[in-house]
C-alpha cells in the first residue's frame, strides 16, 4: 500500500507540472506587434526579432558590435512601467556589456542619433526573472546615442 501511495504522488507531482515552455518568441512578437499598431509606429524588424524605430539617425560615426558609447536611455515595459533609465550624461560602456537587442540595435544609430529599441525576451533577458524585470518580458528603450568613443 505505502509503494501504491507513493507511486501515486509521484504520478501527480509530475503530471500536474507544466513541462512545456512558454514560447516567448511567438508571445513577445505579437505583444510589440499589438503595441507599434496600438501606438501607429513605424518600426523596422530585424531577422533577429529586434525592432527599432530611428527617429533621428545622427550624422557622426556609427558603433560597430565591439564599440565604447555613451548613450541616454530609458528603459520600460509595455505598459509603461520605467524599470531603468540613466541621467542626463548618460552612460559608458561597451557594446558587448549589454543586452543582445542593445548590442545589436544600437549599431542602428549614428552619434547624434535617437529612437527606440522594442526587445523581446530572447534578447534581453530571457525567460527568467532578473531583479525587478519578470522573464519574457518585452523591454523598451528610449535611446540616444551621444558618442562612440
Amino acid at each position: 500500500m505505502k509503494h501504491l501511495i507513493f507511486s501515486l504522488t509521484l504520478f501527480f507531482l509530475f503530471s500536474c507540472s507544466d513541462d512545456k515552455e512558454t514560447d516567448y518568441v511567438a508571445l513577445n512578437e505579437q505583444q510589440i506587434s499589438d503595441y507599434i499598431a496600438e501606438n501607429n509606429l513605424v518600426a523596422q524588424r530585424s531577422n533577429s526579432g529586434l525592432y527599432y524605430i530611428i527617429d533621428e539617425p545622427g550624422t557622426g560615426d556609427q558603433p560597430t558590435t565591439t564599440s565604447n558609447v555613451t548613450i541616454v536611455y530609458k528603459g520600460y515595459f509595455l505598459n509603461g512601467t520605467v524599470f531603468d533609465q540613466s541621467d542626463a550624461d548618460g552612460i559608458t560602456y561597451n557594446l558587448q556589456q549589454f543586452i543582445k537587442g542593445w548590442t545589436e540595435g544600437i549599431t542602428y544609430f549614428k552619434e547624434g542619433g535617437s529612437g527606440m529599441l522594442l526587445v523581446p525576451a530572447h534578447l534581453g533577458y530571457g525567460n527568467a526573472r532578473n531583479g525587478s524585470i519578470p522573464g519574457g518580458s518585452v523591454l523598451l528603450f528610449d535611446i540616444e546615442l551621444i558618442s562612440v568613443n
